[in-house]
């Protein structure tokens, strides 16, 4: 029997709206790229919590489900590479938030690059990162920000005319932080006594110590991370040394103080977030549900990765769809987001943004300031 035309039609109709529908419910998958095991994995953690967090609050995007693919890149630049490819090549991710460190950051860019795919960074302060890429960005502000506002400190609130710089020769970050701290604090009349450098791994510090020990500088910059931090620390205190610490954002973690215990008290450091310091309705909401959920106080990592995810969102609603080069160009015309870390723009793929300095007393980070761009 001849299929009557009109039922032809509605059949071809439902079929299409049946296709439609399974399009829309298509969801969008995004790539994370975190330390979740090595030197790193502290880090991690709490990145992933922050992003947990803001997948419960926002989990679709244009009006279809996100799935994030998550990857550990073992705290280890190669892998953060291989993860990298991975997820564009097996995994067909539209975009990729991580890896967090300026080190493993600048192995996985490269490969998003080429393969057109935006990678935003929450956490890697280093400028090389996005230096000269059209689909690499970043939700943290840069170093010569981080290492202006601390030698600002240094020279300003600690009245510190000399200064000694400790730095971990393995690390991206801490170089050029290092670097950015020497020039800023040279502009504005200090002088660098000293400067030391040890490699990650390391855990006897006693010859750069002893030498820094002889100058007696006023402060001592180490834009370290752990576990290397703290052990420094412990070990200055040890030898006598009484100048104050100042360190950069690397330094929020609560394990800098379950390692370092009382030789890290007074330490200072430049970091992305503080509660005491909250600017807007998203960071003290931010900061209500974090406790909520974890019983503790929020980390900076957790609200950068609150505010990346988002931020990705928000430039994928804008761009209207998942194709790469509206993407980049959305997420490249970010401006005035009220994130958790305060407003920020995205100005040539980089965030410009408040830097917030804490300092470790009786066991606790407290706020000390916030600083605008």
């Amino acid at each position: 029997m001849r299929a009557r035309p009109w039922l032809c039609g509605l059949l071809a109709l439902v079929m299409a709206l049946a296709a439609g529908g399974a399009l829309a419910a298509e969801p969008i998958r995004i790539g994370l790229v975190l330390p979740l095991t090595g030197g790193s994995a502290a880090y991690g953690e709490m990145c992933l919590m922050g992003i947990r967090l803001a997948q419960a609050q926002k989990a679709q995007a244009l009006g279809r489900p996100v799935e994030l693919v998550l990857l550990d890149n073992k705290s280890d630049k190669v892998e953060s590479s291989n993860a990298a490819n991975r997820l564009i090549q097996r995994d067909k991710v539209v975009a990729i938030l991580g890896p967090l460190s300026s080190s493993e950051a600048l192995a996985a860019a490269p490969v998003a690059e080429a393969a057109g795919v935006p990678l935003v960074a929450a956490w890697a302060t280093n400028p090389l990162v996005t230096q000269g890429r059209a689909y690499i960005f970043r939700t943290c502000f840069i170093d010569p920000f981080q290492g202006g506002v601390a030698a600002n400190f240094a020279f300003n609130h600690l009245k510190a005319k000399t200064a000694a710089v400790l730095f971990d020769v393995a690390r991206d970050y801490s170089v050029g932080l290092a670097n950015f701290f020497k020039k800023s604090f040279a502009s504005l009349g200090g002088q660098v006594a000293i400067t030391a450098q040890y490699s990650e791994g390391d855990q006897d510090f006693s010859a750069q110590l002893l030498a820094i020990k002889a100058k007696n500088p006023d402060v001592i910059y180490l834009p370290g991370y752990l576990p290397e931090e703290p052990l420094l620390v412990r070990q200055a205190r040890e030898l006598g040394i009484t100048a104050p610490f100042l360190s950069g954002d690397a330094a929020q973690s609560d394990e800098l103080i379950k390692i370092g215990g009382p030789a890290v008290e007074g330490l200072y450091f430049t970091t992305h977030f503080d509660e005491g310091g909250a600017t807007t309705a998203q960071g003290r909401m931010y900061a209500q549900a974090y406790r909520q959920a974890h019983g503790k106080a929020p980390d900076a990592l957790g609200a950068l990765g609150f505010d990346a995810y988002l931020l990705l969102l928000d430039a994928l609603e804008r761009a209207g769809s998942t194709e790469a080069p509206g993407l980049a160009k959305a997420l490249d015309t970010t401006r005035g987001f009220a994130g958790v870390c305060g407003l920020t723009d995205i100005v040539g793929h980089d965030a410009v943004k408040p830097a917030v300095i804490l300092q470790v007393k009786e066991g606790k980070f407290v706020f000390v300031a916030t600083v605008n761009p």
